[in-house]
């Protein structure tokens, strides 16, 4: 890798100086491990998977109550608990046998999950995430609560904000991030002008925008499928030269073909139907020269079971996906999937972080940078 792998993994690094990731695997399987359980008892309390015939998925679902539209969940969340060994499947596909967790065994996972929480340097609203989501399932699955009630407890974007900025491993990506935007504007010769897909709450444009403070930027276009995170980040940020809009990935990116010197895309890139159709997109607007960052979870950790699955469901069902995803309920592609989508659409690779040997890749995420 170049330098510029080596710089940002110091400046991830710096910015979490204190935290010990050395226990990160078991934390993170403490973590993975109370959802898989609550899923499991509340499987074993509401549907027909506890008296011991076989079933399938779609049956499961439908004791449950669950909306039509969130009927293939169902079957996403026995996958989950078969590779965790807590249901059986035959041949056919049908369930049986699935775990009862004793209340003895729940209690024991939420202490863990506490003792996981404090060890990762989650902020309390993480767990509280966890747990409230637990606890609304019946009302999420008949589709009477929405997932914003989750990440927006009472309006507040606090549960949102630990999720996607407050915590270890959010820290330390966004300080990387940081970091290749620091590199890339020391070395520009004109006014930047940058490009961020599916911005959100902007937990990565806090960190990026500093970098940005006095020095020239043609624009930085904040961007989002909803009207309410572009009216939040007008609020948050105040930059002379952010612009706003509303884009959909799924449709078209703006026409700026080879203008772009950054393209920003933070824990959304894999929302596209078909990623590698998107990358060959962005790496057509890019300037030669210009850099696409993706931050990435590689991997669906069960403890996103009970929240990222209503966040995805559409309409008609499950999201629609063209790429190596279809006909899968798999939410994200892997690490050397991505590197080879990036790849194979121009793009080389300049950023792979965390390192192999690093302790934060139990947390799955990554920060991927590739220039054209």
């Amino acid at each position: 890798m170049p330098p510029l792998n080596a710089r940002a993994d110091a400046a991830g690094h710096a910015a979490i100086s204190g935290a010990d990731a050395n226990g990160a695997a078991g934390a993170v399987h403490d973590l993975d491990r109370l959802i898989l359980l609550g899923l499991a008892a509340d499987l074993h309390r509401h549907s027909r998977l506890g008296r011991g015939a076989a079933h399938e998925a779609d049956a499961i679902a439908s004791d449950l109550g669950t909306a039509p539209r969130h009927r293939w969940i169902a079957g996403h969340w026995l996958a989950a608990l078969h590779e965790a060994g807590l249901v059986s499947r035959n041949a056919a596909g049908h369930y049986h046998d699935l775990h009862a967790p004793r209340r003895a065994e729940l209690a024991a996972a939420r202490t863990r999950m506490e003792a996981a929480r404090l060890a990762l340097g989650y902020p309390a609203e993480l767990a509280q995430l966890m747990l409230r989501s637990l606890r609304l399932l019946p009302s999420l699955l008949r589709d009477e609560v929405g997932v914003q009630a989750l990440l927006y407890p009472d309006g507040e974007p606090a549960t949102a904000e630990a999720v996607y900025r407050g915590n270890v491993i959010s820290r330390y990506l966004n300080a990387a991030a940081a970091e290749v935007l620091r590199e890339l504007a020391e070395r520009a010769t004109r006014p930047l002008r940058i490009l961020e897909l599916g911005a959100g709450i902007g937990a990565t444009t806090a960190d990026l925008l500093p970098v940005l403070t006095g020095r020239p930027v043609e624009f930085y276009l904040f961007t989002d499928l909803s009207p309410f995170f572009l009216d939040t980040a007008r609020r948050r940020f105040d930059a002379g030269f952010l612009r706003y809009a509303l884009l959909d990935i799924a449709r078209d990116l703006p026409p700026r073909p080879g203008e772009l010197d950054l393209i920003v895309a933070a824990t959304m890139a894999h929302n596209a139907p078909h990623v590698g159709r998107l990358l060959g997109q962005v790496a057509a607007l890019l300037a030669p020269g210009g850099r696409v960052l993706l931050i990435e979870t590689v991997r669906e950790h069960p403890q996103s079971l009970t929240s990222m699955p209503f966040a995805l469901s559409t309409q008609d069902g499950p999201p629609r996906r063209l790429d190596g995803r279809a006909g899968t309920t798999r939410t994200y592609l892997g690490r050397e999937e991505w590197l080879s989508a990036l790849e194979g659409s121009g793009l080389r690779i300049e950023v792979d972080l965390p390192r192999p040997e690093d302790p934060l890749t139990a947390l799955s995420q990554r920060l991927l940078v590739a220039i054209r």
